[in-house]
Order: structure tokens, then C-alpha cells, then sequence
């Protein structure tokens, strides 16, 4: 077996074992250290490439796909600082627990740290930011070394699919040759009758002991005005689960528009969707105080929830984590509970005893129905405005549909004005370490393999990530883009700094005067600027009959937003003070 001979097996058999673990997609960004990687992924009938140019855009694209998908996602790149643009969208894979296999190109041992071309130290380049990291063995002429290559392969998709999931990274040193054989079928076991793992790895959900389980069914059933706040979830089952809990316990469900409980035609009577505006009002919070809270997934995007929690801090709060792990920045856990999120609810279903409707429950369906119909106030307005734009979002999508929203303004308007309703619409954000960069990216790699994708995305992080346009102009994805303008950061408008007047606009509000258009054509996408709110009903509607990428410019001003916030904040509260006032 010569070299280029030893290179085939290697990289093929590595790339083969990831396919046998349900590895089905890779995204590869060109170059040539990555050579005989990009190739032998090419050549593998059971795995899709697709092709970004840029590796930041690239590395947001594959956690696009993994989290759509919900399996984990090769990339490849080549060595130097193309692995370092993956960093950004390493972390959000990592806080996020999205499964991904990263592998880097580097040059081989004597040509590192000697001053070679395109050489930087790649070991442990991503830090705490991985599950696993290896440095792969250079490849050689023995079987020893193939069964090496598939372990690692398996070893790398158990690990990165395992709870926490998250991102795992090899680093393949390489030495010229870099073209390997390709077109021979035997490089993979595709025609093997019986193609398993090299190695099976196999694992179980976690899941508390009937005695720790049967400590918490009593503190639940102790309960006289306990609340279930739900955070980013994923599947269907954990909807299903939930809401049969919070009927038996009769709790409401404070659900943030990440968790899927907004959506879909199954019962939603339990469920609070408007709990970040009527939080706000001091005297409803104090109305609807907790004696225990039962936390599911990551604290929800509400900073009004997080406040009213704060203010009950003696209140016995339950968090259920599927992965172990210690996502509770607020310091209010009173108990961690490790367990499969499902399992333990339908553990819970299982053994306790239905509880009457109370008036707690009716309490809080009344104040956010009451909130609810303050909200939808803002039908009747004729301006542009943020707060409209996603309140008409559940009337205009598709059944069976993805909106994918922007962090800063946009994922906070989601929060307050999208409301509960029948349409199955899943929801996505980058909400690991919400960052405002790689959102166009992510939304296309979602758009990449589902239908009806629409993101809702500010200024900025369009302007952060335009380049990522390019993944819909090569791969053709279909997209719609709802651009909201206000020209500059509208988020800080409702922060301190706002006071700031002098400095504000320079630091903060950093107005750009852009016009998108042109970015738009120059990936060959199709632009429209609404002027009206038919025009953009009609615009969006049209858009889903339309291939490719789709750009529906929304131009709204800072300080109106403001304005139209704060003033629907004290409308909700007369509203509330006396819907209570009647009720007495």
C-alpha cells in the first residue's frame, strides 16, 4: 500500500463511519490541505455536501442544518485561520447543545511552528467550547490504522450526540500527496449486506430513581400555586408531555416562544403567552405569586419572567435538565433534577393524582387573555411598526411552516405579540450565546432542508452576516427574509444608555444609512420594500411561491418603537387593574 493508497482508506473509512452513525450531511468550504477530506465526502452516495465559500458563514450554515435536522453535521476546512472563523458558531453549538463534527485540516508535525504557509496551532484551537478534541494520527499503511479511523469516527458522533450535545473537533494533520483514489466503490462498505457501526456505542437517557421521583410527585402535589416556565425545547414528545403534566397538576405554562407550545393544534388552554408584557404591571406580579416553579429547558428570553422569579426568591424552584448540566444563571434552583424531560413527565402523569380546576389556574388565564386582547390593539394601527409585523406573522404563515427570528428586538417581539394558535410552526434562534452574527447563515442551512422558512432578522445582524447570502445563490435555498430597518441598534433605545444623549447615537444607536437593495442583487435575490401592510401581506404571500432568496424590507423608526412599546405596557396595565377590579 503506497501513500496515496494509505490516505484512501484512512480518510475513506473515517468518512464512511460517520455515515454508518447517521451522519448525512457535511458542509465543506474549499481548500487545499482539506483536499483528500472534501473528496472522499464528495464521493459518499449517503452524505450530502454542501459548498460555502466562507467558513464563517459555513460553520452557521452546518448548525443551521444540525439543529433543523436535529442530528449531528460534519465540516471540513482547511488549515490557518479558516478554522478560526468556525469559532463563533462553535460557541453558539456548544452553549446551545447542537451536535456537531468538526474537522480541520493542518499541516503535519514538521511543518508546524517553523514559519510554513497557512500554519497556526490548531491543538485545542476551540478550548472549553468542544465536548472532545483529538489530534488524528497521520495516515499510514496498516488495517490497525482503518479500524483507528472508524472508531474515532464513531467515537466522535456518540460523543457529540450525547446529552449535553454539542460540538466535537478533530484536527487531521496531512502530508502531500493530497489527492486520493477516488471513483472506487470498495473505498466504502456500501454494498455490505450487513453495514454496522465499527463500533456500537450505546447509551440511555438519564432518569431519577423511583425514590428521588417519588420526593418530587409529593412536592408537586403539595403545591397550591405552582407555575411550569418552559424555555427552548425541541420535540414533539416533550410538548406532549408537558401539557398532559400541567393539566394533571392544573398549572399554567408560561411557554417562551422557543419551547413549541405556542404552536400547533394540540390543547393549548394551559398555556401563558403573554406573561413578558403583564409581568411588567407590579400588581399583577404580586397577584400571581408562586409557591413552587417547574423549569424546563434553558431560562426563557424574558427579562420581565426572569425579574418576577428574582422577586420570589424563597419559592421552591425545580429545574429539569435532560443533560445534566447547570443552565440556571438566575441562582434560584432549589433542586436540579437530571432526567429525560419527557420521562420524567410522563412519569409524573403516570402516578399522580388529577387535581381539581383551581382558581389559581383561572387567575392566570384571565390576565393574559386580558393582555391578549390589549396586544392585538395594534391590528387596527396603519404605521409600520415592529410589534405589528409579529403579530400578522401567525395569521400569514404557511401550516407547517419555520420562522427562524433574529436575537436583539426581533426574538423579544416574538415574545410578546406571537401568540398561541392551531398553524404548526416550529420556532429557531440562535440563543446559546446570542450573538446578532451568523443569523443569515444559520436560517439558510434550516432553509436548506426544510420548507416554508422565513427569518425575521434587524439591520445589523443582516449587515453581520450578508456575505452569508452567498450559501442561497449557490445552493439555490429557499428563504424569505423579513428585514426589519430602524438603521442602527433599536435594542438600546430601551436600555440605559438611551440617556445618554450626547454619546448615544455614535456608541449606540450607530445609524449606517444602508441601502440593501444592492446586496440583495448581488446575490441574485428577490427584493421588495413595503410601504403598507398590504403590500406587505401581499409581498410575504407571494414570497412562498417564489424560489431562492426572498428580501421583504420593513423600515421603522427607533424612537416610535419605543414609544408604541411603552405605551401598550401602561394600556395593558389600566386593562388589568380593572379586569381585576371588576372581578372583585
Amino acid at each position: 500500500m503506497n501513500d496515496r493508497e494509505a490516505l484512501t482508506a484512512y480518510t475513506a473509512s473515517f468518512i464512511d463511519e460517520l455515515a454508518v452513525n447517521q451522519v448525512k450531511h457535511v458542509v465543506v468550504s474549499p481548500g487545499s490541505r482539506s483536499t483528500p477530506l472534501a473528496l472522499m465526502f464528495a464521493e459518499h452516495p449517503d452524505i450530502t455536501l454542501h459548498l460555502n465559500i466562507d467558513e464563517r458563514s459555513a460553520a452557521f450554515f452546518a448548525l443551521g442544518l444540525a439543529k433543523a435536522l436535529r442530528e449531528p453535521v460534519a465540516m471540513v476546512c482547511t488549515s490557518g485561520t479558516a478554522t478560526a472563523n468556525y469559532y463563533p458558531a462553535i460557541i453558539e453549538a456548544y452553549y446551545s447543545r447542537v451536535p456537531l463534527v468538526v474537522m480541520t485540516a493542518d499541516r503535519p508535525h514538521e511543518l508546524r511552528d517553523v514559519g510554513a504557509p497557512q500554519a497556526i496551532d490548531q491543538i485545542h484551537l476551540y478550548g472549553k467550547h468542544v465536548k472532545w478534541f483529538v489530534e488524528m494520527a497521520l495516515p499510514e499503511q496498516s488495517d490497525e490504522m482503518v479500524s483507528y479511523a472508524r472508531t474515532i469516527g464513531a467515537r466522535a458522533v456518540a460523543t457529540a450526540t450525547k446529552q449535553p450535545a454539542g460540538p466535537v473537533h478533530l484536527n487531521f494533520p496531512l502530508r502531500e500527496p493530497l489527492v486520493p483514489s477516488i471513483g472506487n466503490a470498495k473505498n466504502f462498505r456500501i454494498n455490505q449486506e450487513a453495514r454496522t457501526p465499527n463500533v456500537t456505542v450505546r447509551g440511555g437517557e438519564l432518569q431519577l430513581p423511583s425514590g428521588q421521583a417519588d420526593a418530587v410527585t409529593k412536592l408537586l402535589e403539595d403545591s397550591k400555586q405552582g407555575i411550569i416556565v418552559c424555555g427552548e425545547l425541541e420535540s414533539d414528545e416533550i410538548r406532549a408531555a408537558i401539557i398532559c403534566l400541567s393539566k394533571k397538576l392544573s398549572f399554567p405554562i408560561l411557554a417562551d416562544p422557543l419551547s413549541q407550545l405556542r404552536s400547533g393544534t394540540q390543547t393549548v388552554e394551559n398555556i401563558i403567552d403573554c406573561y413578558d408584557t403583564f409581568l411588567r404591571d407590579e400588581h399583577a406580579a404580586n397577584l400571581l405569586a408562586p409557591d413552587l416553579v417547574l423549569r424546563f429547558g434553558p431560562m426563557p428570553v424574558s427579562k420581565s419572567l426572569l425579574l418576577f422569579l428574582k422577586k420570589h426568591r424563597g419559592t421552591k424552584h425545580l429545574v429539569v435538565d435532560s443533560g445534566g448540566g447547570w443552565r440556571e444563571p438566575a441562582g434560584l434552583a432549589t433542586d436540579m433534577i437530571y432526567s429525560n424531560e419527557v420521562a420524567f413527565s410522563r412519569g409524573i402523569c403516570d402516578t399522580i393524582q388529577a387535581k381539581e380546576k383551581s382558581s389559581w389556574l383561572q387567575r392566570w388565564k384571565k390576565v393574559n387573555a386580558t393582555t391578549r386582547n390589549a396586544l392585538e390593539s395594534i391590528r387596527d394601527e396603519d404605521e409600520l411598526s415592529e410589534g405589528k409585523l409579529f403579530l400578522l406573522l401567525q395569521d400569514l404563515m404557511p401550516d407547517s411552516s419555520q420562522l427562524f427570528v433574529g436575537n436583539s428586538m426581533p426574538i423579544r417581539d416574538l415574545d410578546t405579540f406571537f401568540f398561541t394558535g392551531d398553524k404548526k410552526i416550529r420556532t429557531f434562534a440562535n440563543r446559546g450565546a446570542n450573538g446578532i452574527d451568523g443569523v443569515v447563515s444559520t436560517a439558510l442551512g434550516v432553509g436548506a432542508v426544510l420548507d416554508n422558512t422565513v427569518l425575521v432578522i434587524g439591520d445589523l445582524s443582516f449587515f453581520h452576516d450578508m456575505n452569508g447570502l452567498m450559501a442561497a445563490k449557490l445552493q439555490k435555498t429557499n428563504l424569505t427574509i423579513l428585514l426589519i430597518n430602524n438603521d442602527g441598534g433599536g435594542i438600546f433605545s430601551f436600555l440605559p444608555q438611551a440617556s445618554e444623549k450626547e454619546y448615544f447615537e455614535t456608541l449606540f444607536g450607530t445609524p449606517h444609512g444602508l441601502d440593501f437593495s444592492h446586496a440583495v442583487a448581488l446575490y441574485d435575490g428577490n427584493y421588495t420594500k413595503a410601504e403598507s401592510w398590504d403590500e406587505f401581506a401581499a409581498a410575504f404571500t407571494k414570497s412562498f411561491a417564489i424560489p431562492g432568496l426572498k428580501v421583504i424590507e420593513v423600515q421603522t423608526a427607533r424612537d416610535s418603537n419605543v414609544l408604541k412599546h411603552r405605551e401598550l405596557w401602561r394600556f395593558v396595565s389600566q386593562e388589568i387593574k380593572q379586569s381585576l377590579f371588576e372581578e372583585k
